[in-house]
């Protein structure tokens, strides 16, 4: 576990800028091949001006999503197309897992294959035990 640097309030490490050049290179590697990414937040040595920096920067979307599977999530895209911010809690509301996903939808929010074939022989049980009532 890397050591703990205590930090003057208010004091960034330019960690925002660097973030954000990535994000620009990913967006574009999404654009032009589909190719997806994520920026894990958690494991970087941002201080909190760092961080707000970068959420201010990005800015919010229109999509908002809060999943409470396992934990609570907060999901939102930011105000690119494709630029999402993943949050996840842990115990007592502590972020567990924070990233940055480059892609058109947030992996989280995709369904299984295997749960849409299950859910295709359910709905197709129900449809037929309905029919035969």
């Amino acid at each position: 576990m890397p050591p703990v640097v205590t930090e003057p309030a208010g004091s960034r490490r330019g960690l925002a800028e660097s973030v954000l050049r990535e994000i620009v290179e990913r967006l574009a590697l999404l654009a032009a091949s589909g190719e997806t990414a994520a920026i894990d937040l958690h494991s970087l040595p941002m201080t909190p001006a760092d961080r707000g920096e970068l959420e201010r920067r990005l800015g919010r979307g229109e999509v908002t999503v809060k999943l409470d599977v396992g934990g609570t999530s907060e999901l939102w895209e930011t105000g690119y197309s494709g630029v999402w911010w993943v949050r996840h809690l842990g115990a007592a509301d502590r972020v567990a897992v924070e990233r940055i996903e480059i892609a058109a939808i947030p992996e989280i929010l995709v369904a299984h294959d295997e749960d849409i074939a299950a859910a295709a022989v359910r709905a197709r049980e129900e449809v037929e035990a309905h029919v035969s009532a």
